[in-house]
């Protein structure tokens, strides 16, 4: 008898299975809330620079960003840097009385950026197994203008048009305030007065700041 029961109350369990079917990746979702969104908000930032894979001129640089976080993963982008390009020993070596022929080159002076900046990636990392990290990854696309100085005397200025793409990552430090990492290499035509003649040319900047989102609670 009771072997008959256990045998009946199995058919009914049966019975009551819901098959769920298979999750596909069109179906997956985010499944927790992000503890530091970005949605709706505005990021300013300050940032430290430098421009070390030219031969001629090494180029330490400061400058300011400002995005608009339209959602999380989409912002309206600005930025806007200044330094100066000092000669490398390399320039300094041909330009001396042993070769006497120092290159024409130009030192960065200034950048105006806009565009736009997609962050596809937000994740956590334990660290040490003790804290967690929390930080997105980002690229951005940004067209303006570089200006530019001849490093030869007469060589004038150079306002170049410019486009700029980068690579970075925020890491979030606590509510409101992210260390901001980028890798961003602008490609411009420089015109040169010496020689009459236009230049592709480009800077390779790396770039460490802290950014803030004015308005977030602490």
């Amino acid at each position: 008898m009771i072997t008959l029961l256990l045998a009946l109350s199995g058919a009914a369990l049966a019975q009551d299975t819901v098959e769920v079917g298979v999750i596909h990746d069109a179906d997956k979702q985010v499944v927790q809330r992000l503890k530091y969104p970005k949605a709706g908000k505005l990021e300013l930032g300050v940032h430290g620079a430098v421009m070390p894979f030219d031969p001629w001129t090494f180029t330490p640089n400061a400058g300011v960003s400002l995005e608009k976080h339209l959602s999380e993963s989409l912002a309206i982008s600005a930025a806007a840097g200044a330094g100066y390009g000092l000669k490398t020993p390399a320039y300094n070596t041909l330009a001396g009385p042993t070769y006497q022929s120092a290159p024409y080159t130009y030192r960065y002076l200034a950048s105006l950026l806009g565009g736009v900046q997609v962050a596809p990636v937000y994740a956590k990392l334990a660290w040490n197994g003790k804290k967690v990290l929390h930080f997105d990854v980002h690229g951005s696309a940004r067209a303006g203008l570089t200006v530019e100085q001849s490093v030869l005397p007469g060589g004038g200025l150079a306002f170049s048009p410019t486009i700029s793409l980068g690579l970075g990552a925020r890491v979030f430090v606590k509510e409101g305030r992210a260390l901001r990492l980028e890798l961003r290499e602008d490609v411009f035509a420089q015109r040169r007065r010496l020689t009459d003649s236009t230049h592709l040319a480009h800077n390779t900047n790396l770039m460490v700041g802290w950014t803030m989102f004015p308005g977030a609670s602490e």
